[in-house]
């Protein structure tokens, strides 16, 4: 005999949620092999004189990846950069303002990670707000649950380099191997692979082209630049790229 069916509950009122969209925007500094998140100062309660990530409430009208790229706008100038929809954080007690005794309304953030170079993102000088580039080993206690929404984004993007194509959208239209290569050592770390075997695999997977130009990049002999071939991954589109 079936059960019957749960009935709402009645005991609670529901929630009156405010949404807000907060950023993680990593930036990959090949150079000095390091990756830095982009964080703001909070000139406001709560949490005011904390370092935050970037953040926003979503305006009337206005789409979440709007206020997204709303936010990027206002943080930095980039040419290239990834972003994508993370996930949503909006357990209670997560912002001060929901107590009885504040505003009493729940917020929900939808959180977005990007990813940009280095070496062409700049910041927005802002008088009012501090900002300013973090190593990702050096973030001190953030505001609200950011340490938490940004270990979350950090494991995100370091998965994802395994198994999609997404540094091709932040790194140069051509490039060499050694620069793809410190691209992926900023991210992943000294362990992952050596460069003998990183190249070999990448071009063993035939979704680089060779363009036949020579660049002089630096000390040593002229490197191959190289092109990725979106059609040529496409068979290998959401599977792991192990490079051992």
């Amino acid at each position: 005999m079936a059960g019957n069916p749960p009935q709402p509950s009645t005991s609670h009122p529901l929630a009156d949620f405010k949404v807000g969209v907060d950023n993680i925007i990593f930036s990959i500094d090949t150079a000095a092999h390091r990756l830095l998140v982009l964080l703001v100062m909070r000139q406001q309660q709560p949490f005011c004189d904390r370092w935050s990530l970037p953040g926003t409430l979503v305006r009337q009208g206005e789409s979440l990846e709007d206020a997204a790229y709303r936010i990027l706008d206002e943080k930095i100038k980039v040419e290239n950069l990834y972003l994508e929809q993370l996930y949503s954080f909006g357990g209670p007690h997560r912002d001060p303002r929901e107590s009885a005794g504040s505003y009493n309304v729940r917020y929900l953030s939808v959180s977005y990670f990007a990813l940009v170079r280095f070496e062409e993102a700049q910041l927005i000088p802002n008088q009012s707000t501090g900002v300013a580039w973090y190593p990702i080993e050096e973030v001190p206690s953030l505001a609200f649950d950011h340490n938490q929404i940004l270990e979350y984004g950090y494991r995100r993007l370091r998965n994802k380099l395994e198994y999609s194509p997404v540094a091709f959208d932040v790194l140069p239209e051509l490039f060499t191997l050694g620069e793809l290569y410190q691209f992926y050592l900023t991210v992943l770390g000294e362990g992952f692979s050596d460069y003998s075997n990183f190249r070999a695999r990448l071009l063993k997977l035939g979704f680089l082209s060779d363009t036949g130009i020579k660049t002089s990049r630096g000390a040593g002999r002229p490197a191959t630049l190289y092109r990725f071939d979106a059609e040529a991954f496409s068979p290998l589109k959401d599977k792991p790229l192990v490079f051992v």
